[in-house]
């Protein structure tokens, strides 16, 4: 049989994007992303939830969002899931699903504009990271598998 692994998620970035590079010099780029949800209950109330997902998308597909988006920016996401297993610092067996992004689409900003979107200026391109920050996301977790 068959497999297929596909997600579309959509929702609003929840961290600056963090931009780095491999040891091969191959960019890339992690954000956090909350996806909003809700429903009426048997009772009628509105009920909410919101979903975190940790995202990765690698190349020019990263630089570009590092370069255009920032926390509190809403996103399309199209990717796939990976499982990812490591070995944190205190010997533990570590694991988690991220999401993969094979493209993006950038969404305007809500909020009485009345459908109008306004241009942000373009961020300063990111070539490195301080070395300090890539330090403490190393600590964090280990650089994500190429796809």
């Amino acid at each position: 049989m068959a497999s297929y692994n596909h997600v579309t998620l959509m929702g609003n970035i929840t961290r600056d994007p963090e931009l780095g590079f491999t040891q091969a010099g191959r960019p890339y780029v992690q954000i956090g992303l909350a996806v909003n949800e809700s429903w009426k209950d048997a009772q009628g109330n509105k009920q909410e939830r919101v979903h975190f997902f940790d995202v990765t998308a690698w190349g020019s597909l990263a630089e570009t969002i590092a370069n255009y988006k920032k926390k509190g920016d809403p996103i399309l996401i199209d990717g796939k899931l990976q499982y990812r297993q490591w070995d944190a610092q205190d010997g533990s067996k570590r694991s988690k699903v991220d999401v993969v992004a094979n493209s993006v689409q950038f969404l305007p900003r809500g909020g009485g504009d009345n459908g109008q979107t306004q241009q942000r200026p373009q961020r300063p391109q990111r070539q490195q990271q301080r070395p300090q920050r890539q330090q403490q996301q190393q600590q964090r977790q280990p650089v994500p598998q190429n796809p």
